[in-house]
């Protein structure tokens, strides 16, 4: 029964990362996580490919840097995506488009906004360019928000700005005028809740876990679940097995599928089924027993159908949720304001 929800669902996973500089074609047999022929094989029906920056200095230099590096990583994940049976999309029409005519579906996201530097025009040319979100911050404090976890092997304050710059809230005022999803995940307690207020359209953690099964800063605790709820937005339970467990006598940290469908029970339970998704970070740290690469996503969804969830359920933590989400930013955006 499993295996046929899993054939008929939108299987839509909304973090995976690519390596850069060194780009590696999805269209070839390869080493990632993920490639096409892995998602075919794993009947995994859509990715949001990452352009991730890591923190710098958070100088001129920096931030042209790295918002050349984002927009390099955009338009080598849109040369890749060509070939039959294939569809980049852009917008929730035509991720649903795909899906109707069975094709794999490639999106893109840019993750630190650290990338933007001061100039918000670059928001622009990231949704230009099919960019569907933005996570706000990385490892690191930057110009726009304070980070949950401090910038490896660079001392920095506990926090940087309390939260949300002023140029992070006018960041996510044109995030939702372009109707580009705001991304808390990596976001310090502070800016998160902040950015839930500050955003017209709800916001989503695109990979986190709950705090309350694990603690860890990049996890979410109940309040925030209360947070994402109460403003209609969405937690992305992700296969990091760090987020999802303590690690074990040695130190090494090692989950499971069901692991995974640990959280996604404690985030149903607290804050609905509504709210709640599924992600890998996959090629940037993600993978479990069950669930190591593309080809393995039937396992996510024969954990989740053993605990209960039924094909409806199934197809919202999928990509029923995220759609939602993503359709509202994107009535936010035409709406104006």
């Amino acid at each position: 029964m499993h295996a046929e929800i899993h054939a008929e669902t939108l299987t839509l996973d909304t973090h995976v990362d690519i390596p850069w500089p060194d780009h590696v074609d999805p269209r070839g047999v390869t080493q990632r996580c993920v490639d096409y022929a892995r998602m075919k094989a794993g009947g995994l029906k859509a990715v949001v490919f990452i352009a991730y920056t890591p923190q710098g200095p958070r100088t001129p230099q920096d931030h042209a840097e790295a918002g050349a590096r984002a927009e390099a990583m955009l338009r080598a994940i849109r040369d890749t995506f060509h070939g039959e049976g294939r569809r980049l999309a852009t917008r929730v029409a035509e991720l649903e488009a795909a899906h109707a005519a069975r094709a794999t579906a490639a999106l893109m996201a840019v993750e630190n906004g650290n990338a933007m530097g001061h100039d918000l025009s670059r928001l622009a040319l990231w949704r230009g360019l099919g960019a569907i979100y933005l996570t706000l911050t990385h490892d690191g404090h930057n110009d726009l928000a304070d980070a949950a976890r401090p910038r490896h092997g660079r001392p920095e304050p506990a926090t940087l700005h309390g939260g949300l710059s002023a140029l992070g809230r006018r960041a996510i005022e044109e995030m939702n005028r372009l109707g580009m999803l705001v991304d808390v995940s990596h976001a310090s307690r502070d800016s998160m809740m902040q950015a839930v207020e500050a955003s017209r359209a709800p916001i989503v953690a695109t990979h986190a876990c709950c705090a309350a099964l694990r603690p860890h800063p990049r996890n979410l605790d109940d309040a925030q679940l209360d947070a994402l709820r109460d403003s209609n937005g969405l937690v992305q339970i992700t296969a990091v097995p760090a987020f999802l467990r303590e690690p074990g006598p040695d130190g090494r940290y090692a989950a499971t599928v069901e692991d995974i469908a640990d959280h996604v029970d404690h985030a149903v339970r607290r804050i609905g089924l509504a709210h709640v998704g599924l992600s890998s970070d996959f090629d940037g740290g993600g993978g479990v027993t069950g669930w190591m690469h593309a080809g393995e996503t039937g396992g996510l969804t024969e954990a989740l159908h053993r605990r209960g969830y039924d094909r409806e359920a199934i197809g919202l933590l999928w990509a029923g949720n995220f759609l939602r989400v993503w359709r509202r930013a994107e009535e936010v955006a035409s709406e104006g304001f």
